[in-house]
């Protein structure tokens, strides 16, 4: 609708206003394949890790019979309070933890690449973000869309996240080295990981319930867990803030069309700002891959000053490749650096997992 102009002692008159032109992209958006491709890729090294994972354990279990697969150390993926718990014992000491070190080389990547690419790791290969956006597009074809929760109630629950990540923060803050290492070499710290496939195999009726509700809710509301209420992606929304690299609108090549917001699954105004500043952007460029104008939005650096549009984002945006290349660069890096320092697995006598393995389900919390 044009806008109105109010003249004193006149009626109200229409006042046009020139519609810009669009100049449509050159080269089509391929953001999304590479991503989904990204995604893919992770899940299904998750799923082999957490095969071989589950053999070695089974292995312990029947009493080291059968049939016997090494320990993957990348399963300790799973174990991001651990890998904080490591990287604060890392700057106190110097030293890398013997108990779990591979949780803290990937807690370290992962958090890297929120620093340098926004929360990239959320959207690209967090296996539970992963799941979380299947389940919202299920949602949408069976309820049509998705959920927007009121605005009062949207910043209530997202609050929620923030308190999980403080106690944690909290916590692990007050601990000292030894303490730090005192926890690790206990039964519960040396079989944090097998106490969490454990959780997942004996499933209790209380935690199957909350897991079907979450299941549900992120059908309904898109997101749910990843926006309202996981910690580790609060600390990759903080993490984010440091980040270079932002989702960036030039306003001359925008035709102010709104696709973008639209399509925002964390409901940000990208059509209304000229970067996106927010912890909760996640770098999915799910905006810009909707935007038909040439230059109008961009996964970029700071814009050079020039007098078009091109001239502007030359050599400053990035292309999806190009995210895909650094987030591959920076797993793999710091994956191998760990390798060839001999710090990426735990070592541990034969016994001890023969001891423990069997009762992992009887050891409780050493705070407890």
């Amino acid at each position: 609708m044009d806008p109105t102009v109010a003249v004193a002692g006149e009626p109200p008159r229409q006042v046009r206003t020139e519609k810009k032109k669009l100049v449509r992209r050159s080269v089509p958006d391929r953001s999304q394949k590479v991503r989904r491709w990204a995604q893919g890729l992770f899940v299904l090294l998750n799923g082999w890790l957490g095969i071989q994972f589950y053999l070695w354990v089974r292995y312990y279990e029947r009493g080291g019979t059968g049939l016997y697969v090494p320990r993957p150390a990348g399963a300790e993926g799973w174990l991001p309070i651990a890998g904080l718990m490591n990287l604060k014992s890392f700057a106190l000491t110097g030293q890398v933890p013997a108990i779990h070190p591979a949780a803290m080389f990937l807690f370290s990547a992962f958090l890297l690449m929120s620093i340098l690419l926004k929360k990239a790791f959320c959207s690209w290969l967090c296996p539970v973000g992963t799941f979380s956006e299947i389940l919202a597009a299920v949602g949408r074809r069976m309820f049509g869309r998705n959920l927007h929760l009121p605005k009062w109630a949207d910043v209530s629950l997202r609050s929620l996240k923030y308190i999980l990540l403080g106690f944690f923060v909290a916590v692990i803050g007050a601990m000292s080295a030894e303490t730090l290492a005192g926890f690790m070499n206990t039964p519960y710290g040396l079989l944090a990981d097998v106490k969490m496939l454990n959780f997942f195999r004996d499933v209790s009726l209380t935690a199957a319930v909350v897991l079907g509700l979450l299941v549900v809710l992120s059908m309904v509301v898109q997101g749910f867990w990843c926006r309202y209420l996981c910690p580790y992606g609060a600390l990759m929304g903080l993490a984010s803030l440091l980040s270079p690299v932002k989702i960036r609108r030039d306003a001359e090549a925008c035709i102010d069309c709104g696709k973008c917001a639209k399509a925002c699954p964390a409901s940000l105004k990208v059509d209304r700002l000229v970067q996106i500043r927010s912890v909760e952007c996640t770098a999915c460029l799910e905006c810009v891959a909707v935007c038909s104008a040439e230059n109008a939005l961009q996964f970029a650096l700071p814009a050079r000053k020039a007098p078009t549009p091109a001239q502007r984002w030359n050599r400053r945006a990035l292309s999806p490749m190009a995210v895909a290349c650094v987030i591959a660069y920076l797993f793999f890096g710091i994956v191998l650096y760990a390798r060839a320092t001999n710090h990426w697995k735990t070592e541990l006598p034969r016994e001890v997992y023969l001891r423990l393995v069997p009762h992992a389900n009887e050891l409780s919390h050493p705070g407890m």
